[in-house]
């Protein structure tokens, strides 16, 4: 049987052209190179006993993945060149000088990049990024610390030998492939080539969901040592080169620190920003915590504050008899960044893209992780690779269980999002349901998405239909502020969910033992109107949501108008239910009117196309433009909308402080707030 396979092999690489062949003999090559560095990496650093055989066996699997993809992207521009020449590669003398020097600059760069690596990993325990060629801002110093810490010249002559190494192998390769004099024309050649093309592309996107293979997916576990062994330290790199320039400036940090240290009761000795809270009984018979982030819903959209439409009948109930905050922002637009600062306690001020796809931040201390007893859940329709959120949620939260496409028991993907927020609920109810009756408390956070373009919504399900523009008098609708009936249905589809869970939760059994937190992520783009005119001039009406606590069986209904922000929802909510723990963030408990008697609202925003930061406080929106330095205070009460900052001397030199405060001890805690 053997010598039956090795005939019928050798038959099958016959039929496949020489050149396709050498392209895969140098992906291999490339792999297998990447792949023996891992080992070596792997055996160094000892990983083996900070790891479990499962977290071991799942590393090795993203890692391998990762080392194809290199491998992939390196054979890429070489296979797209053969596509052109064919058997040419083994025959013209020049073609041949530059595919063999194209193949040993790669085994060169590669090898270069992971001697680097290794040194750097010894030296800081992480792998290999950007933020490295900061040590070329003093090349003299840099260089001697590695002269009188590293064996250079032992180190050089290694990476010559390799280099050696990589042409000899290609070389021999090369030999081994020679082909006899035959056409390159016949028209099944270009079926190999484009089945080569397809299959380098499908190793570089090396993912069957609708999201390619990422680096937070190698952030798994809460042990960095292994989240680190996962990645491959070139592709790490160049993902975090667009954060190459992020950092902290701990000059101007002190220069504020008063400031924010007086505002957040922090202490004023020194730089810290640990605040503990326990409680003698916490809690002796454990509630269930239930965050639902609504998915672009704002306050302007919403019935209940002065929306002329009837646009959210339940979620209107749900504000009227919970604890609900009426001056709640949102610091930055966008889901990404509404779920990174909910979670992580620190404002998305990043410039280039969100916080939650820089690699070198997703490591945070994390309040959900301190649910001691807790079994947590993490719920959303599409996958979790988007926006790199599961490097967020996996590598933050112990024993977290993350529920994506592909978790559920019953799946109809409904549009780019994945199932529609019927089903998601649905499913998430089943899932608490379980925990419920095994009697384990439970915290859980589910990310709807319907309320949003592409707005996919049923024409008729239950008690939900979708309405028409015929449906509404022409000037009512235009006064809401909608963009389209499509946009209005999308909100009702969400608010008739939010009323179907609740529904759900009663007949499940676990309503009454739990509390449910609403809140938007943003709102939805909307046109003006005489509603919240004044936010939507100033740009304001995008952050603007709603934050409410519904445990009607547990607490009386109130309206709570301090000024909030999302990085104050974990906060708020665990002393709320007075569970223990200790907060290393900017987020505070907007319940405590001892510690905190004055409150504000930090906020990200653009700015005649510049990063723009602000703070919201006591009816007042002072601004700043960080490149121009122009700033601009307003009064949200004056409809004329005078700039004040020069009426206001005083309070706009408090109000700058408190931003720029803000916005330092941000950049601080990004860097210094890991749970390592």
């Amino acid at each position: 049987y053997c010598d039956i396979f090795v005939v019928f092999f050798k038959q099958i690489m016959i039929r496949i052209p020489r050149y396709t062949r050498y392209i895969f003999f140098v992906l291999s090559m490339l792999f297998a190179l990447s792949t023996i560095f891992r080992v070596v990496f792997f055996v160094l650093n000892r990983i083996y006993q900070v790891s479990t055989s499962e977290e071991l066996l799942q590393a090795f699997w993203f890692g391998i993945r990762f080392d194809l993809k290199l491998a992939a992207l390196c054979t890429l521009p070489l296979a797209i060149f053969i596509s052109f020449t064919g058997n040419r590669v083994f025959e013209k003398k020049w073609i041949k000088l530059m595919t063999s020097i194209y193949a040993t600059l790669l085994f060169l760069f590669i090898t270069t990049f992971y001697v680097f690596d290794f040194g750097y990993y010894d030296y800081l325990e992480i792998r290999l990024d950007a933020s490295s060629l900061r040590f070329f801002n003093d090349l003299s110093i840099s260089s001697q610390m590695l002269w009188e810490s590293y064996p250079v010249l032992w180190i050089f002559w290694f990476i010559v030998l390799f280099a050696f190494l990589g042409f000899w192998i290609h070389k021999k390769g090369v030999s081994k492939l020679q082909p006899k004099k035959t056409s390159d024309n016949k028209p099944k050649n270009w079926v190999f080539k484009t089945i080569t093309l397809l299959l380098l592309g499908f190793f570089i996107y090396n993912s069957f969901s609708h999201y390619p293979l990422r680096w937070s997916q190698a952030f798994f576990t809460q042990k960095n040592k292994v989240n680190q062994f996962a990645l491959n330290p070139v592709l790490f790199f160049f993902d975090s080169f667009s954060f190459r320039s992020e950092g902290f400036d701990i000059k101007e940090l002190q220069k504020y620190y008063p400031v924010i240290a007086d505002h957040l009761q922090l202490p004023k000795d020194k730089i810290r920003f640990e605040r503990t809270s326990a409680f003698p009984d916490s809690i002796p018979n454990r509630l269930n915590l239930v965050f639902v982030m609504m998915e672009s819903v704002g306050v302007k959209g919403l019935s209940y504050y002065g929306n002329p439409l009837s646009t959210s009948p339940n979620i209107d109930n749900v504000i009227a008899k919970g604890i609900r905050f009426s001056n709640f922002f949102t610091d930055k637009g966008g889901t990404a960044a509404s779920v990174f600062a909910s979670l992580t306690g620190l404002p998305d001020i990043d410039d280039v893209s969100t916080a939650s796809r820089n690699p070198m931040i997703v490591n945070q201390r994390i309040l959900m992780n301190q649910f001691e007893g807790f079994e947590k859940l993490y719920f959303l329709g599409g996958s979790a690779n988007w926006a790199n959120i599961r490097g967020v949620f996996h590598s933050n939260i112990k024993d977290l269980k993350i529920f994506e496409e592909g978790s559920y028991e019953i799946e109809n993907r409904s549009d780019v999002w994945g199932i529609d927020d019927y089903a998601l609920f649905r499913e998430a109810d089943k899932e608490l349901k379980k925990l419920h009756d095994s009697k384990k408390p439970f915290v859980a956070y589910i990310q709807t998405a319907s309320n949003h373009r592409p707005y996919t919504y049923p024409d008729q399900l239950e008690s939900f239909r979708a309405l028409s523009e015929q449906d509404f008098d022409e000037k009512a609708f235009k006064n809401s502020g909608f963009k389209s009936i499509e946009q209005l249905n999308a909100l009702r589809y969400l608010d008739f969910n939010v009323g179907r869970f609740l529904y759900r939760a009663k007949k499940s059994g676990y309503y009454e033992n739990t509390i449910f937190v609403f809140f938007g992520d943003h709102n939805s783009i909307m046109d003006a109107s005489n509603h919240y005119e004044i936010e939507y001039n100033l740009n304001l009406t995008f952050k603007h949501i709603p934050f409410v606590i519904y445990a009607p069986q547990l607490f009386e209904p109130r309206a709570v108008n301090r000024y909030g922000m999302l990085i104050d929802l974990f906060p708020t909510v665990m002393n709320l239910v007075e569970i223990n723990h200790t907060n290393y963030t900017l987020g505070r408990d907007l319940l405590d009117s001892v510690n905190y008697k004055s409150t504000s609202s930090f906020v990200y925003l653009k700015q005649s196309g510049e990063p723009t930061i602000g703070i919201l406080k006591d009816s007042l929106f002072y601004k700043i433009q960080l490149l121009t330095k122009k700033a601009f205070l307003f009064d949200l009460k004056d409809e004329k909308q005078q700039d004040l900052k020069n009426v206001k001397k005083e309070t706009k030199a408090y109000l700058d402080s408190l931003t720029m405060g803000y916005y330092y001890a941000t950049k601080y805690l990004y860097f210094n707030n890991k749970k390592d």
